[in-house]
């Protein structure tokens, strides 16, 4: 059965660790790049960390239907799961690895249900997410307070995951979610 998992958070929770520590425990899992309109970030690789699109291009994208699920995350910027990355993960016979926004996340577990598992890393508070975030150095003032604040309402939409994560300590919460994806994948 062709499986996935989905790691969604708040900027800043810590959730592209996780998965990076989960990449190395699981041989069989296989990390699927996003699509993304947005600029690289410090040393983010086209086809490695994403799939840099202009906005025409993501937009060409949408319109040819090349998108399982995508979203303008902020103004202006958008992500997406590309349905030729899935195939390509698929082909190989292994388990997709999803590192997406909350809404991205959410709209996966709707349209693929029990073939994949959600969950949400939840970071310990807003004030952690702050620091974390000031901490990166990647982002100026104003990004982190609209990341911030868009954080509030992602934390709501916990309870639509299918486990909750708190990632408090780092290493807690990766053997946390490996117990989890152990359990999935029987």
């Amino acid at each position: 059965m062709e499986r996935m998992v989905i790691f969604s958070a708040p900027s800043g929770s810590g959730k592209t660790t996780i998965v990076r520590e989960l990449l190395k425990r699981f041989p069989q899992f296989e990390f699927s790049i996003s699509a993304t309109s947005r600029a690289p970030r410090g040393a983010e690789r086209d086809g490695v960390d994403y799939y840099f699109l202009s906005s025409e291009e993501f937009r060409r994208a949408v319109a040819e239907d090349r998108f399982v699920e995508w979203e303008e995350v902020y103004s202006g910027t958008c992500y997406g799961t590309l349905r030729s990355e899935m195939e390509r993960i698929w082909r190989k016979g292994n388990v997709i690895v999803f590192d997406v926004d909350v809404m991205g996340g959410l709209n996966l577990k709707r349209i693929f249900g029990d073939r994949a598992c959600a969950l949400f890393i939840m970071p310990p508070s807003i004030e952690t997410l702050r620091e974390r975030l000031v901490g990166r150095g990647t982002d100026s003032a104003e990004t982190i307070e609209r990341r911030l604040a868009k954080a509030e309402f992602e934390l709501s939409k916990a309870p639509g995951f299918d486990h909750v994560v708190v990632n408090d300590d780092l290493r807690t919460a990766v053997d946390e979610a490996a117990s989890i994806l152990s359990d999935f994948l029987k």
